[in-house]
Order: C-alpha cells, then structure tokens, then sequence
C-alpha cells in the first residue's frame, strides 16, 4: 500500500514563498507518475503540476513561472516550490501518486491518480 505525506504548508504573506515536499513509502517510487493538486472551500479540486517518471512537466496556467515541481527519487520524495504567492492560492495542497509503465507520461486528471496524502492547508494573506 502506498502512503504519501505531505507537509511544509503554513501561512504567509502575498509574495511570499514556500515549499512543499510529500514523502512516499510502500512503493517503488520512481515507478510512479506524481501530481500535486489543491482544493479551496467551496471548489472542486485543481489540478496544479504534475511530473513524470523522468522528469517531464505539465503546470496549471494559472502557476507558471512562480510554481516548480520536482522530485528525488533516491529520497521518495515529491517537491513543490511556491514563489510569488497569491491569496488565491490559498488552499489544501495534495500530493497524488500514478503507478504506471510510461516513463515519460504525466497525468492532470485526478481521476488517473491510485494515491493521494492527506494534505497540507496553504495560507497567503494579502
């Protein structure tokens, strides 16, 4: 069974930057395709990035240029670099986990992804 957990989400000021990291066990972490994802109250969760076996990207419009996904397979762990924060970003961050042959292949549907941790609430004030 794979677990992820997040953390490194916190309250801060508009313009501000934070990251998140969401560590994996129970899994072959560089089997899996990864996403983050976020959920503000009252929406439907959206996706945000997501990066393949080997590096490959994909960003929400709404976060390029100030977000960057990466990840450490040696460390199973999944990064998220939030620059130049928004009040609109403010949400419930999730980390999310595909298992899957396609080394190249990143996937932005929640519906594609097996896992997926328990959250961490992102802040920004303005």
């Amino acid at each position: 069974q794979v677990q992820l957990v997040e953390s490194g989400g916190g309250l801060v000021q508009a313009g501000g930057s934070l990251r998140l990291s969401c560590a994996a066990s129970g899994c072959t972490f560089s089997s899996c395709a990864m996403g983050w994802f976020r959920q503000a109250p009252g929406k439907e969760r959206e996706f945000v990035a997501a990066i393949s076996r080997i590096g490959s990207i994909v960003y929400v419009d709404s976060v390029k240029g100030r977000f960057t996904i990466s990840r450490d397979n040696g460390k199973n762990t999944l990064y998220l670099q939030m620059n130049g924060l928004k009040p609109e970003d403010t949400a419930v961050y999730y980390c999310a986990a595909k298992l899957t042959s396609y080394i190249t292949s990143y996937y932005s549907k929640a519906s594609d992804y097996n896992y997926w941790g328990q959250g961490t609430q992102v802040t920004v004030s303005s």
